[in-house]
């Protein structure tokens, strides 16, 4: 037996001891077109390794990123399913626990064999952020930071998301997969939260595509303004506003929000806060504060994490939450509520509403995960492979840690603080009549 068959023989044995003391409920497809465990159903869920330097790759570096490397370059694959199904094969119970009973021999066994294998033990990955998590909150960085994220092509956008272009949390009244009316649904929910009516100077930061100041301004007569650091958003937005004759009514600038000047009745920021950066959140809300007028509202709607212990433990960077900045936002950065709502009531604001949209980014992000899975094709040849594994991987991913409650988000309604009355009604009842 030469060496290529004693590395597989030992990792075979491997798998298979994996698969009964974690009582795995999918196979494993080796690069040999062998199966683990041996007649493993061909349309059975499994996880493909594509050559031993996968293995080489895992032992050198056992990290996420490495891990997540592989498979954005298809070395690790799921195969006859997707992430979810393989969330759903989860072992019952604790992993850590179950992986005790795996004979450590079986594991020496394979880590010495594989350590220097033969193959490509590094992955690459051409469209990422490496270690640059730059959050000075000078507006040239926000700049980068956005067009990283934002200026990928209007194009692909068009593949997941609704006709509007909405890439923020949708909000379903009922039971139902429609995300075209969820968008609609939550767009009207943010313009009857704000209380807006005809005359209001309204400001949308981090306007993206325009659909909230369009509908603002189409159905509630408001005079809208949205503001954005992303340049092909702008560019389609200003096309809808001119195809919908919002001429006047809407204006778009390109500008970081914290230059924008004038004073508004109602402010709105709809999932851009996460771009801001705890370091930055004083010179954030100031900024807010100052555009406001006195007893104006505004609706601060963003993702969250649970608050810890201290602190120094909630601002400890998990691997999940630093791959997430590294491949998809660069400079992003989660509070969670409590410290939201502290940064709100320390910059002169006062807190009338809060409201958890979990479950609703939840559907959102596995519809848009749908939608761009079908669309995979499509989105190959307009980013390419390796960056359409990436974005599916990150829908799903945060589908999933909506779903179990790992990010959380939340609308928080708030005015600019004055002595006396706030002129809101004293229940929410006005929000959910026709």
């Amino acid at each position: 037996m030469d060496s290529n068959d004693k590395r597989l023989a030992a990792l075979r044995r491997l798998l298979a001891e994996a698969h009964e003391k974690l009582g795995l409920k999918l196979g494993f497809r080796l690069w040999d077109g062998s199966s683990v465990p041996a007649g493993w159903p061909a349309d059975g869920l499994a996880i493909a390794i594509a050559d031993p330097g996968v293995l080489a790759a895992l032992i050198r570096k056992p990290k996420l990123d490495t891990l997540l490397n592989l498979h954005i370059t298809d070395r690790i694959a799921i195969r006859n399913g997707s992430i979810f199904d393989l969330a759903a094969a989860r072992p019952d119970g604790k992993v850590g626990k179950l992986a005790r009973n795996i004979p450590k021999g079986a594991v020496f066994d394979v880590v010495r064999r594989f350590v220097f294998a033969p193959g490509k033990a590094e992955a690459a990955i051409g469209h990422r952020k490496g270690d640059e998590i730059a959050r000075d909150g000078a507006p040239a960085t926000n700049k980068a930071n956005i067009a990283y994220h934002y200026d990928v092509s209007n194009d692909f956008y068009r593949l997941f998301l609704d006709e509007e272009m909405v890439y923020t949390c949708a909000y379903f009244t009922e039971d139902h997969g429609d995300l075209a009316r969820a968008q609609r649904d939550k767009l009207d929910m943010i313009c009857r939260k704000l209380r807006l009516k005809p005359g209001d100077r309204f400001l949308d930061i981090g306007c993206g595509w325009g659909a909230l100041v369009c509908h603002a301004a189409r159905h509630y007569g408001v005079e809208a303004h949205g503001v954005t650091l992303a340049e092909e958003q702008l560019a389609l937005a200003r096309e809808k506003v001119e195809k919908l004759g919002l001429q006047g009514k809407v204006t778009l600038h390109l500008k970081d929000f914290t230059q924008m000047e004038g004073e508004f009745d109602k402010i709105s920021s709809i999932g851009m806060f996460e771009h801001v950066g705890i370091r930055n959140h004083p010179s954030y809300f100031q900024a807010v504060n100052r555009l406001l007028r006195p007893r104006g509202l505004y609706l601060h709607h963003c993702i969250s994490r649970r608050a810890k212990k201290t602190e120094k433990a909630f601002n400890k960077m998990p691997a999940e939450y630093r791959a997430l900045v590294r491949y998809i936002f660069p400079g992003g950065e989660l509070d969670h509520l409590g410290m939201s709502i502290a940064n709100l009531e320390r910059h002169g604001f006062e807190i009338h509403d809060v409201e958890g949209w979990r479950e609703h980014y939840q559907r959102t992000t596995r519809l848009w995960w749908e939608r761009l899975e079908a669309n995979k094709a499509k989105a190959e040849v307009e980013i390419g492979p390796e960056r359409t594994r990436m974005w599916l991987l990150y829908l799903a991913g945060c589908s999933l840690a909506f779903e179990r409650g790992g990010a959380l988000v939340n609308q928080t309604l708030v005015s600019k603080r004055r002595k006396g009355p706030s002129g809101l009604p004293l229940t929410r009842v006005d929000l959910y009549r026709d």
